[in-house]
């Protein structure tokens, strides 16, 4: 076995990595980009190298010979299927953690491995795939085929360039927009055509190859649940399979792995038809660990890093096909830095507070860390084990909504959404079901208690910060009624809403904008609502209108963040007046704000110029994403307040309009 592994990786599959080795007793490298000198999987690497980035193959190597390692684990993304890397790595002495380089060539292009596995007699979908088709033959062969059907990119992966056509009035457009997104993406427009299966399913079979020439599978993981060609929950077993079915694409899978002479971890992609389980067509073979491994370890007991390094270190696999056991049910869900009310848009920040659940967590971040727009956004993925898959399914919900994430918008709140959706508690899976459902499961509303509690934070911190009672902001009159202090509190993409607080934090009474009440009425027609507020341990204990809940909490700068059951909220308080009644960065008060943390690629206005609503102003990058920014409504620019090239948090300012008067 080695001694010491370079992780050429970051993030949560380098911290999961490194957790192996340390239970093996190797010692671990880490490497790192400038951006992550101070990441988690840096402090928690036995040696860390700095690179100038992760896809420098040239400085990765050089990494591993100065740091002593004898093996180098790719991890996925990055580095992990480049046949050029896995040669690098030979010829340099060092171990590479994965399959030869010719059986990733071989699978990486996805017309030579259709025909490579077809012809070790697994199923794959009708189509055609010769290589160098033109656009009249693609928009040909796909008539040949049948309507729908499905143009992908030859080369590449994670959905880019991949179009549906159901049309034949669309063909053409849909070529050229795939050929463009293909060759921008992997540097090669060659394109096939598919079948389109119609409510098709994503189910995965494991596999395992030793140099001695043994193959296993370790059963199939559902990974239906996606958005745009990206998995979002993963299951092991799928509850579309039975024990007949797992044995034939097992067998199918172990066959083309033999077909390219593989040796490592592998994943076999099927697509399946949720109408005719019976019915499954190769898609591809992914040449590394996958991101939902971790579901596959749980319902068998194998620690799958551990068997890549034993494999690559020229062991033999430790057990047969029929030593494979399945034991209940695992669950895994992806938390994401993005915000589903803004399209998905990727976010950041600082993570001001972190509680993870109690379950098994694969976590790239602690406590302080800043989360930028850099790299993917993936932050952990949170997996629950069960007797049976609704007791996975609770369990996975339970957990979720105990994860405490705060400084940084995620997708948390959106995945017990959908873990709760009827056909997915069911098992009726398939890959459209989330982009169908999506207006069911984003949250935007942000419930009345959450501004209460932002406007009584701030009462709580004024009483506890000043001594003097006549400071403290109570309303209180000699001789006359209480007087009622007002916040204007702004959740993060909403409108600012006054909230009015009468008496202390301890035993108030709240009023909130547009809120309807049962109650005694106020002077104005309006009903106010009892209310108190207290900490309790470190988090917010929250009495309203008889109901009684905690928060999470933490404050940064002006904002507050509040947490509970999953669900987020970025809370900022301005000055009364300042902003009431409009929207941040909406039609209304004229701040443009960012809508993601990134960096402005283009400013198009300048101050004093006069602009009109819908017209594009600033342009902000993250992730290889533009979003155009523009104005909320006639009027003139009255202050820029970034310039290209700036780097720009979630909800920063970039502009301001003064609205243009009427009749002007």
């Amino acid at each position: 076995m080695f001694q010491t592994v370079l992780i050429a990786n970051r993030g949560e599959i380098a911290v999961r990595i490194a957790r192996t080795l340390r239970r093996l007793g190797i010692r671990s490298v880490a490497v790192h980009s400038d951006a992550d000198a101070g990441a988690r999987h840096v402090r928690e690497a036995d040696e860390a190298v700095r690179v100038s980035g992760y896809l420098d193959i040239a400085a990765v190597v050089e990494a591993a010979r100065r740091s002593g390692a004898q093996a180098v684990h790719p991890g996925y993304g990055f580095l992990a299927e480049n046949t050029a890397f896995a040669r690098a790595c030979a010829e340099a002495g060092l171990v590479f953690v994965g399959p030869p380089a010719g059986a990733i060539e071989a699978m990486g292009d996805k017309i030579r491995a259709k025909r490579t596995v077809a012809a070790a007699g697994v199923p794959v979908v009708p189509g055609r795939d010769e290589p160098g088709l033109s656009d009249a033959e693609l928009a040909e062969a796909a008539l040949e085929v049948g309507l729908p059907v499905l143009l992908k990119p030859s080369a590449g992966g994670g959905g880019k360039g991949m179009r549906l056509v159901r049309d034949p009035a669309e063909l053409a457009g849909a070529i050229e927009a795939a050929r463009r997104e293909a060759r921008g993406a992997f540097g090669d427009d060659t394109l096939l055509v598919e079948r389109f299966v119609t409510n098709p399913r994503h189910i995965e079979i494991q596999v395992f190859a030793d140099s001695h020439g043994n193959v296993v599978h370790l059963g199939e993981r559902e990974c239906s649940l996606q958005r745009r060609h990206q998995k979002i929950v993963e299951e092991a077993p799928s509850p579309l399979l039975d024990a007949a079915r797992r044995e034939r694409m097992g067998a199918t899978a172990c066959a083309a792995a033999r077909a390219v002479g593989y040796v490592g971890a592998g994943t076999v992609e099927y697509i399946v038809s949720a109408d005719r389980p019976d019915e499954y067509f190769f898609m591809e073979m992914n040449t590394r660990l996958q991101v939902e491994h971790p579901v596959t370890e749980l319902v068998t007991g194998l620690d799958l890093v551990e068997l890549q390094l034993r494999i690559a270190a020229g062991e033999p696999l430790p057990f047969a096909q029929d030593d494979v056991r399945m034991n209940g049910h695992a669950i895994e869900a992806r938390v994401y830095a993005e915000d589903p009310a803004r399209g998905f848009l990727p976010t950041g920040g600082r993570v001001l507070a972190l509680d993870e659940p109690e379950t098994r967590v694969d976590s790239g971040i602690s406590e302080g860390d800043e989360v930028g727009s850099s790299y993917d956004p993936m932050l952990a993925k949170v997996i629950a084990w069960g007797e049976d898959r609704g007791a996975a399914l609770r369990r996975l919900d339970r957990a979720l909504a105990s994860y405490t994430l705060l400084g940084v918008p995620s997708n948390i709140a959106f995945l017990r959404a959908l873990l709760a959706h009827p056909d997915v508690v069911s098992g009726r899976l398939d890959t459209g079901l989330v982009e169908r459902s999506l207006d069911d499961l984003i949250a935007e509303d942000v419930p009345a208690e959450v501004l209460a509690a932002a406007a009584l934070e701030r009462t709580l911190a004024l009483e506890t910060g000043d001594t003097d009672p006549w400071a403290i902001p109570d309303g209180w009159r000699l001789g006359g009624v209480p007087a009622w202090t007002s916040w204007i509190i702004t959740p993060s993409g909403g409108r600012p809403v006054e909230v009015r607080v009468r008496g202390r934090a301890a035993n108030a009474e709240v009023l909130i904008e547009g809120e309807e009440t049962s109650g005694s009425a106020t002077a104005d027609g309006a009903a106010p609502v009892p209310a108190a507020l207290s900490r309790d341990g470190g988090r917010l204990r929250l009495s309203y209108g008889g109901r009684t809940t905690s928060f999470a909490y933490a404050r940064d700068g002006e904002v507050l963040w509040l947490g509970r059951d999953g669900r987020v909220w970025a809370l900022a308080e301005h000055v009364r007046g300042e902003e009431a009644g409009a929207g941040a960065g909406g039609a209304g008060d004229g701040v443009l704000r960012s809508p993601m943390p990134g960096t402005v690629i283009a400013v198009k206005a300048a101050e004093g110029d006069r602009v009109t609503e819908g017209q594009p102003l600033v342009v902000v990058e993250a992730m290889k994403m533009e979003h155009t920014v523009t104005a909320p409504m006639d009027g003139v620019v009255s202050r820029i307040a970034v310039r290209p090239g700036a780097g720009v948090a979630l909800d920063a300012v970039l502009a301001e309009i003064t609205p243009q008067e009427a009749g002007s």
